[in-house]
């Protein structure tokens, strides 16, 4: 998996002109026909994180692949991406239909609320909806206004495609997410699979002045957004261990890593690991590992002369 996706890469991948609203814009938004934007069928996309938020409305036969989880879908889906959560998806059939990306600051700076307290963009939501054929003509005429509004010269249209956004969020919100898509455990299951994979983001660490941030369950719960109660509880049911173990495995993992291989001194590589005091980092790794940080290179270190 790769790191997240931004705007410019996005262009790029689809060989699109970056529009006068450029990639660097913290508002910008753009939307699309996935007839004439979609990957061409010899380069799919690539499963990763995005930098930014999206809103599909995809025909046909797929599968999506979204927080270590397959989605089977066809018809017609309305589809919500958070950039939080690590997707990408497969044409298993012709596709049409439409999609939109944005900042975060797109949709707040002229409305209030915030996108990660709406359902579909929670951690453990069910993104996908499915629309019989009323619906999908509903949802496809605000598509085919945003197409239109940003192709025009209205000084406004910012606050006009906002107002479009809003309009397919709140027509969601009515509907019921598509139970049949997946099981009750799933929530669960998307809720640890975005845990494991912000904890895989912050390794290797490659300079003494990279410190892991993330070092608690309280962090990672806000990070995710989510109550530290609620990512505990995820964590312990899909893989019997706590947040707590995962974390804790993953940092003895990486000071034995750093211990063997770099030449840092022990001071540094207990502040990379988050532990401002060295005698806190000895007090750790000694717990666990039943040696201090110097036993264990020395340990190493006659090995390697054997």
């Amino acid at each position: 998996m790769q790191e997240s996706e931004d705007f410019k890469e996005f262009y790029k991948s689809r060989d699109i002109a970056v529009p006068e609203q450029s990639s660097s814009n913290s508002s910008h938004f753009n939307v699309f026909s996935l007839k004439d934007n979609g990957f061409p069928a010899n380069s799919p996309a690539v499963y990763s994180k995005r930098s930014f938020y999206k809103i599909s409305l995809i025909r046909g036969t797929n599968r999506c692949h979204y927080a270590g989880r397959s989605i089977e879908m066809s018809g017609s889906t309305l589809m919500f991406f958070n950039p939080n959560i690590p997707y990408t998806w497969e044409a298993l059939s012709d596709e049409t239909g439409y999609f939109c990306i944005f900042k975060e600051a797109f949709f707040s700076e002229g409305l209030r609320g915030n996108l990660k307290d709406l359902p579909m963009y929670a951690i453990d939501s069910k993104p996908s909806y499915s629309l019989n054929a009323e619906q999908d003509r509903e949802v496809s005429l605000i598509f085919e206004k945003m197409i239109s509004e940003v192709k025009s010269d209205y000084y406004l249209k910012y606050d006009l495609l906002r107002s479009y956004l809003t309009e397919i969020l709140h027509f969601a919100m009515k509907m019921e997410p598509a139970e049949l898509l997946y099981h009750n455990s799933d929530a669960n299951g998307r809720i640890t699979s975005v845990f494991n994979e912000l904890l895989d983001r912050q390794f290797p660490i490659e300079t003494p002045a990279h410190k892991f941030k993330l070092r608690s369950a309280k962090d990672f719960a806000q990070a995710l957004s989510i109550h530290v109660n609620h990512l505990n509880r995820a964590v312990k049911q899909t893989t019997g261990k706590t947040t707590t173990y995962h974390i804790t495995q993953r940092l003895i993992a990486e000071a034995k890593y750093l211990l063997k291989h770099s030449q840092w001194n022990i001071s540094e590589i207990g502040y990379c690991l988050g532990f401002d005091e060295p005698a806190h980092f000895y007090n750790f790794f000694r717990k666990r590992t039943k040696m201090s940080p110097s036993n264990f290179r020395e340990d190493i270190a006659s090995t390697n002369n054997l």
